[in-house]
């Protein structure tokens, strides 16, 4: 299979899966306990039923695999490609009936013997669609992103700032627990939330969308690197996560990491290094990894450098 095939095939499954889920979005019965995925986080009713059209669909097309946050990796069997499907990015808000949801689907090559391990930078195309409007973002490796916004394309509206006291920025919160998050982040908080603006929207790709369309100017997401620097916090994180660490993973990433990069912004993991290297169809702590986006390259290491500051001041408040 060609990827201009593969292409198709995402489009039309995000196509698919957007209008099986927009009748459930807000429906008291979408946020009913389903249990837990292969990841660990909660499955809700509304996921269920969008990775049972996922499980459906790509079972009738040969030579692909899929790897989701409930399923973990299926059909890698003979399969030349691998999909990294997070059919609702932003559950909680699509049960809730907001708008940051989106169907997210990343590409690789895969091989079950001479390419079983992909990474992050062997993604070579990714698509998000929204759920509740009409907005899609798209990207194949060196060609560059586009995006449609109301139904219509337009172009991408990246708007460099680098005041941090005016900066728009959203973060990763959920499972995280609060209080050593909120000590790592401590500055960037204080120092944006009068002028500026921060919020959580539920979604790691709506967020890094809105650095595209202009209405954002960074992302910061820190838990996987809180754990590697400090193990000892990963109790917390336990506790917060229900006995689960619950960090973003390759189905939250991939495919927005890319459309991001294409589209010019600066990406990375909360250390500063690029996301290429870690691994795309692992499960657990394995498949886990923190993020920056940021508009500019400038903005991105003022970032991370209150990042590492806010690391040591983690340590330092609990004695590590």
């Amino acid at each position: 299979m060609r990827l201009e095939e593969v292409i198709d095939l995402c489009r039309g499954l995000c196509g698919e899966v957007r209008e099986l889920v927009r009748p459930h979005l807000g429906k008291k019965a979408a946020r009913e306990m389903q249990g837990r995925g292969a990841s660990g986080d909660s499955t809700f009713a509304i996921d269920e039923v969008a990775e049972e059209r996922v499980e459906s669909r790509l079972a009738e097309v040969p030579g692909v695999a899929y790897f989701s946050e409930d399923r973990g990796l299926v059909g890698a069997e003979g399969a030349e490609w691998v999909l990294v499907v997070d059919p609702i990015d932003g559950t909680r808000p699509a049960a809730a009936g907001l708008e940051a949801c989106c169907v997210s689907i990343a590409v690789s090559r895969y091989h079950p013997t001479h390419n079983p391990s992909p990474t992050h930078g062997d993604v070579v195309y990714g698509l998000l669609r929204e759920i509740k409007n009409e907005a899609w973002f798209e990207a194949e490796r060196g060609k560059g992103a586009r995006m449609a916004v109301g139904g219509e394309e337009r172009d991408i509206d990246i708007r460099p700032h680098e005041d941090i006291s005016t900066l728009f920025w959203t973060l990763g919160f959920r499972g995280r627990p609060a209080l050593p998050t909120i000590l790592v982040l401590e500055e960037l908080v204080d120092l944006s939330s009068v002028d500026g603006g921060i919020f959580d929207l539920g979604s790691a790709t709506f967020c890094i969308s809105r650095l595209l369309t202009g209405q954002l100017d960074a992302y910061v997401d820190v838990g996987d690197r809180m754990i590697r620097e400090a193990p000892q916090v990963e109790e917390m994180f336990l506790r917060a996560g229900h006995g689960h660490v619950l960090n973003n993973s390759s189905y939250d990433l991939a495919a927005a990491g890319l459309i991001a990069a294409e589209a010019g912004l600066a990406v990375s993991d909360a250390f500063g290094n690029p996301l290429d290297g870690y691994p795309l169809l692992a499960s657990g702590r394995e498949g886990q990894l923190s993020c920056v986006v940021a508009v500019s390259e400038d903005l991105l290491r003022v970032l991370v450098e209150h990042v590492d500051a806010g690391i040591e001041r983690m340590r330092r408040h609990y004695g590590w």
